[in-house]
């Protein structure tokens, strides 16, 4: 008598008690991330009114663009569900691990995107809500649906997404955009390679085994180390513009200081690869993490004090 194999039947992931399931939608929009984000929407902000906006007009821009980022990380999240399955980083997700069925990330993705546009309007301008949605687009259809999976530029070109709350943030003050928050855009677009790819460097067997193209995937650890220094130079070349443009002295000292201890960090890393010595790329990804707040802390106090 020959025995009859089954497949063995797939677990149910456990039901969720309602704080739970709270948890589990609040952990789709990815809120660290947001956090890195919005740090530079306030500053901005001062900058942009020279002095302190109302206390209502941040609370409106700030929440209107956490539930902004928060739409299209969850989207993202929607998306990319088949890759973090197979990522030790990213399996804890909740799609990853089923607490949350597709569908409903996708709605509650969708919603809370035309409820942050449809806020930003009304509480502070059309152009502010625009841009924000526009993210979202970017972010969702250009890095997610099309960048990520296809080239190991894609966090350079997907990265533009995350510059858009300092544009966001100088629209809701002034209703228009000028150098000044195009400056700040730039510096934070040349921040996000040499801040990603040292987690990627971190995480190359991950991203290898999910099919994603990230540069240190695809590229000898020599060349992923002299691209960031390249990005690394051309970010703090960009902030040491925005002096003349349109700050003081604090901003200054602050861009000189901060810039020269992240390009010594980043030349620490690329010459631990060339010599072979132990490397160590997750320095730099907390550092950079460092530099952008004091950057923007700098910004802020600048605006309130010149």
């Amino acid at each position: 008598m020959t025995a009859q194999l089954e497949a063995p039947a797939q677990a149910k992931p456990p039901r969720l008690k309602p704080l739970g399931v709270v948890k589990a939608y609040i952990a789709l929009t990815k809120p660290r991330i947001i956090e890195t984000l919005l740090v530079s929407t306030v500053p901005t902000m001062l900058l942009a009114q020279r002095g302190m906006p109302s206390v209502w007009l941040i609370v409106a821009t700030v929440l209107g663009g956490t539930l902004a980022a928060g739409s299209a990380n969850v989207l993202n999240c929607y998306l990319d569900r088949d890759i973090d399955e197979k990522m030790s980083r990213t399996k804890r997700r909740p799609l990853a691990r089923h607490t949350v069925e597709p569908r409903n990330a996708l709605i509650f993705g969708i919603a809370l995107g035309l409820f942050a546009v449809a806020f930003l309007w009304w509480q502070t301008n059309a152009l502010a809500a625009g841009l924000a949605l526009a993210a979202i687009l970017f972010y969702v259809l250009v890095y997610t649906a099309v960048l990520k999976r296809r080239t190991s530029q894609n966090i350079v070109w997907g990265g533009a997404a995350g510059c858009m709350p300092v544009l966001i943030g100088w629209a809701a003050v002034t209703n228009s955009l000028s150098w000044a928050p195009l400056v700040l855009f730039g510096v934070i677009f040349f921040w996000t390679p040499p801040h990603y790819w040292p987690l990627a460097m971190k995480f190359r067997n991950d991203y290898a085994k999910a099919g994603v193209p990230m540069l240190p995937v695809v590229a000898a650890p020599k060349v992923v180390t002299g691209q960031i220094l390249a990005y690394s130079w051309a970010m703090v070349a960009c902030s040491l513009l925005l002096w003349p443009l349109a700050t003081g002295w604090i901003y200054g000292a602050t861009a000189l200081v901060t810039g020269g201890w992240f390009l010594v960090e980043a030349h620490r890393l690329n010459r631990s690869v060339r010599r072979e010595l132990k490397v160590k790329p997750m320095r730099l990804f907390h550092l950079s993490i460092t530099y952008l707040t004091l950057l923007f802390l700098a910004v802020a106090v600048d605006a309130l004090i010149s």
